[in-house]
């Protein structure tokens, strides 16, 4: 079964891509991934923070004595508390470019258009294949407009991909005003790929201690629900290729999302749950389906189901909210 798909003019043997995780820190555990039948891996975020870190760090040296920096810094998380440093990131760059034969994709994590940006360019020089911006910041000044929250991740985008010669891939969440509109501004600023959705990961409280503490799940099947209603929408609309990020356990799920037109469909927390070897279960899932359904490849079933194809477009839209609404006994 021809299970090879493209992504961002990349070539890859399946669409199975672990997305950033802890599991990409390690270049045997990115070997284990491959052999388990990962196409590419994303590797974990590099954040703009720590760029930002240093360029003040370097600051200090050369105006020593500054009263302000030690403020300055202590609004950042200690430079130990990064897994790897800027400089390790590009050694592990390319150490895993000499290790694996499938694509690797380094990951910046961002907020804002800043100095920081120019770091793109030395990912490309490690070798990485591409670049996933994973823009993610929360407005909450009131008096700052919309359209100019919307403006910094174009303005992010064009700097970026208008500064490396590899594909640039946008890392989006779902909750912009017009996620139709963002993606095809986001287009015409060069990305090349949207990975929908970024998860906004809510903070929890703790009553008795009157503290704010960071509270991660995993990912659950029925998530993915909100990117198979977005990439179908947008397949067929936008050049983009789109990946699904998000609720991608079983075989059954990366379908689903190939149908509604992803490229590619990336997997964190199922092999967070079960492990590196659960990659091949879901490669045989997808390739047993499609065999029992009389398909030829992969390619064949992509956007099938997209909103563009799709017998009862309006499925994906209002309509059909009505329709589950009063239909639920």
């Amino acid at each position: 079964m021809d299970l090879s798909t493209t992504y961002m003019g990349l070539t890859l043997r399946s669409p199975l891509v672990p997305s950033a995780s802890p599991l990409s820190e390690s270049v045997d555990t990115i070997r284990e991934l491959e052999d388990a039948g990962a196409a590419a891996i994303v590797l974990h975020s590099l954040f703009e923070e720590q760029l930002r870190y240093e360029e003040l760090e370097l600051h200090h040296y050369m105006e020593y004595g500054s009263e302000s920096f030690a403020e300055a810094l202590s609004y950042f998380p200690e430079p130990g508390e990064y897994r790897k440093g800027p400089d390790e990131y590009l050694e592990h760059i390319r150490r895993t470019r000499e290790a694996v034969g499938i694509p690797v994709i380094a990951s910046l994590n961002a907020s804002r258009p800043g100095s920081w940006m120019e770091f793109a360019r030395r990912f490309e020089e490690a070798g990485a294949h591409a670049i996933e911006l994973n823009i993610y910041f929360l407005p909450t000044d009131i008096d700052e407009p919309v359209r100019e929250i919307e403006q910094t991740y174009v303005d992010v985008v064009r700097e970026v991909a208008g500064s490396v010669g590899i594909p640039v891939a946008v890392k989006l969440h779902p909750f912009f005003t017009s996620v139709a509109h963002m993606a095809h501004d986001l287009e015409r600023a060069g990305a090349r790929g949207l990975a929908l959705f970024n998860r906004f990961y809510q903070p929890d409280i703790d009553p008795e201690n009157l503290e704010v503490f960071p509270n991660l799940k995993l990912s659950s099947p029925y998530e993915s629900r909100l990117a198979l209603r977005w990439i179908a929408i947008l397949h067929g609309r936008i050049s983009c290729d789109l990946a699904a990020t998000g609720g991608v356990h079983h075989g059954r799920d990366a379908i689903k999302l190939l149908m509604a037109g992803a490229r590619v469909t990336h997997l964190c927390s199922a092999l967070l749950k079960y492990g590196v070897g659960h990659l091949r279960r879901v490669e045989e899932e997808i390739a047993t389906w499609l065999e029992e359904n009389e398909y030829g490849a992969l390619a064949d079933i992509v956007g099938v189901m997209s909103q563009k194809s799709c017998p009862d477009p309006r499925a994906f839209e209002r309509a059909n909210y009505i329709r589950m609404l009063q239909s639920y006994a």
